[in-house]
């Protein structure tokens, strides 16, 4: 280990951040400025930790090593960049470049209000998104985790109506309260535990491949054990979307798409998923979790991560179909959210070596890939105020550079080469098989929710390629009440019916018994026109403002869907302005890269290292070929 304030810096670089865009609120392109300059220091300061780390080095940083004060009865509010933080950094700060300029597309092409307070809380999400990656013990993680649910508020209660405060509570109340409440309490589970095998001092820090402190424990208090290792999981899985603790995502879409994108598909969700790989690699171990037996009626003794594999089994297929029901676009890639995040805990719940190289790897091969489907769906929206599939008849030939993007996106949720997802899910699927026994039900599961996703998302990709305006088939895809009622299915022209119920923006609405309002990404659609008896927004300097089009070549329609005539053709250099086309273009670049040179990409790399660390060998080649049991035994060694 070496002693190290980079860690600390790359934390505190996004704090600076807010400082100065804050007081740059009066000069928007200074403001705007800062969040790209910060983002890339970030970007920096991570990467020169890599190298190092690789090797095997790992940074740390304390408040009682650097200025002698205690933090909290004998434990340290401490920083350490090792493999895994590394990874989870590394994903974020990267991808926060390129967000960052798509934000300031988005938010000056719809002349959003309060851009200050936007580009502020953005910046305070990342640095403490950072701050749990390169957390040391729970503690310390605890409170970025709280930190992260409380800073990122504003930016799901952005456009301050009604929705989006009903969605801003519900985000708090699940992930701050809920969530936050079960990781305290297993945290302080894990702190009792340790202390007593340590003579009053408890053991908190992260060690690769568990806390031995804790293992010790468990043999004498595993009740105690296994009920904090299932707090400190749900408590991480309500972040993690995991059933049923998973409605607040979709609801969360109400927020501004690059909110969506980076912080639904990356920082927070993300947040959640890295929390349960900390505590099963670096606070339980595999060995721990699969030797402390847990009794089942009926069924017998299984291990701790029987119970985690099936939620997310559970998860994964049933928000799959859930999203084949959703017509709004945003609002279908939430629920498909939620399915790929359960793959990253199904896949470290299967505890194989390959099934937990593949776990880890499918967090930058979904980032990448759903990074670039909300992308896609926020220059939908600013270019022709869409929001609903059934309304995206022919919108290939408007956007065809967005939808190209979509449509390779979407085959790497389906996990189909050539896209990064192909080659997480295939790493899960052999792992699965390693195993064997009642783990092929996981591999089938996996195998089902790949299907699922084609089936949710080739409606998008065929409507937009395949269907022209005026000839197109209803969507969703599902033909039953739970799937879409079926007054949806043959709408007679100057019709407007929600497909899966719940009330359109453009006055259209279904009674199907719900109150599932489908308009979540504005109140309007879109914010170029201010309607009217609407109080008009405010800018940073307190005048009144009234949206307006700025670029003159939009169609001239505000409801969504095709302009009278149908949609313009427009070639994919000028479908949308630069600042969002070349943040589209490079993270679908990215899912592709590392979807054909796995070998080559670092996150790879990373992951391999991460797993040889938590199996105990000094090679991968070690591991290759040996079954749970084997790969147990070698770290028993």
């Amino acid at each position: 280990m070496v002693e190290s304030v980079r860690p600390l810096v790359a934390v505190l670089v996004s704090a600076l951040a807010i400082v100065l865009i804050v007081a740059s609120r009066r000069r928007p392109n200074v403001r705007d400025g800062w969040s790209v300059l910060a983002a890339l220091a970030k970007f920096g300061i991570v990467v020169s930790m890599l190298p190092a780390v690789l090797s095997g080095t790992v940074y740390t940083w304390s408040l009682s090593d650097s200025l002698g004060v205690e933090f909290l009865m004998g434990i340290d509010f401490a920083l350490r960049a090792d493999p895994l933080g590394i990874f989870f950094a590394l994903l974020a700060s990267f991808l926060w470049i390129f967000t960052s300029f798509y934000a300031i597309g988005y938010m000056r092409g719809l002349d959003e209000h309060n851009q200050t307070r936007f580009f502020a809380s953005f910046a305070a999400s990342l640095s403490t998104a950072v701050g749990i990656a390169f957390a040391a013990n729970l503690v310390t993680i605890f409170i970025f985790y709280e930190l992260l649910s409380l800073v990122t508020y504003p930016l799901v209660a952005h456009n301050e109506d009604s929705e989006a405060r009903i969605a801003g509570r519900k985000y708090l109340a699940y992930t701050f309260f809920g969530g936050g409440v079960l990781l305290l309490a297993g945290t302080v589970l894990i702190y009792w535990l340790t202390a007593t095998v340590n003579g009053g001092n408890p053991t908190m820090a992260f060690e690769s491949g568990g806390i031995e402190a804790l293992a010790t424990a468990a043999q004498a208090e595993p009740v105690y054990a296994q009920a904090a290792f299932f707090l400190l999981i749900a408590g991480f899985g309500v972040k993690a979307a995991l059933m049923p603790v998973h409605s607040w995502l979709a609801d969360a879409m109400v927020a501004p798409t690059p909110v969506s994108g980076l912080l639904h598909a990356v920082a927070v969700v993300k947040s959640g998923a890295f929390g349960v790989a900390r505590v099963i690699l670096d606070v339980y171990g595999p060995g721990l979790i699969h030797d402390l037996p847990l009794e089942v009626p009926g069924i017998g003794e299984v291990g701790l991560n029987i119970p985690v594999a099936v939620v997310a089994a559970f998860t994964l297929t049933a928000a799959s179909i859930i999203a084949m029901r959703k017509d709004h676009l945003k609002r279908r890639l939430a629920y498909s959210t939620t399915a790929q995040l359960s793959y990253i805990v199904l896949g470290l719940s299967i505890l194989h070596p390959y099934a937990i190289i593949g776990a880890l790897f499918h967090i930058p091969a979904h980032a990448f890939a759903k990074l670039t489907l909300f992308f896609c769906a926020g220059s939908i929206h600013v270019e022709t105020h869409t929001d609903y599939i059934s309304d995206m008849a022919g919108i290939g030939k408007r956007m065809p550079l967005t939808m190209a993007a979509f449509t390779v996106g979407a085959a790497g949720m389906a996990g189909l080469p050539p896209v990064a997802g192909f080659v997480s899910k295939f790493y899960m699927l052999i792992g699965s098989g390693y195993v064997g026994g009642e783990y092929w039900l996981f591999a089938a599961v996996l195998l089902l929710s790949g299907v699922l996703n084609i089936a949710y998302f080739w409606p998008v990709v065929y409507t937009a390629f395949f269907e022209s305006e005026d000839r197109h088939d209803a969507k969703p895809v599902l033909e039953f009440p739970r799937g879409g009622i079926l007054e949806s299915y043959g709408v007679t022209s100057g019709e407007s019916v929600a497909a899966d119920g719940g009330e359109r923006p453009d006055g259209g609405s279904t009674d199907n018994g719900s109150d599932d309002h489908e308009y979540a990404v504005d109140r309007y659609p879109s914010d170029h026109t201010v309607p009217d008896g609407v109080e008009p927004g405010r800018s940073d300097t307190g005048d009144s403002v009234r949206a307006v089009d700025h670029h003159g070549d939009h169609d001239d329609h505000l409801t969504g869907g095709p302009p009278t005539g149908g949609w313009q053709r427009h070639s994919p250099f000028d479908e949308s302005t630069w600042l969002m086309l070349v943040p589209i273009t490079i993270i679908v670049t990215g899912a592709v890269v590392l979807g054909i040179v796995p070998d080559y990409a670092v996150f790879l790399d990373l992951a391999t290292t991460i797993v040889e660390g938590v199996f105990g060998v000094d090679s991968f080649d070690q591991l290759q070929g040996l079954s749970l049991e084997e790969a147990l035994e070698v770290v028993d060694e």
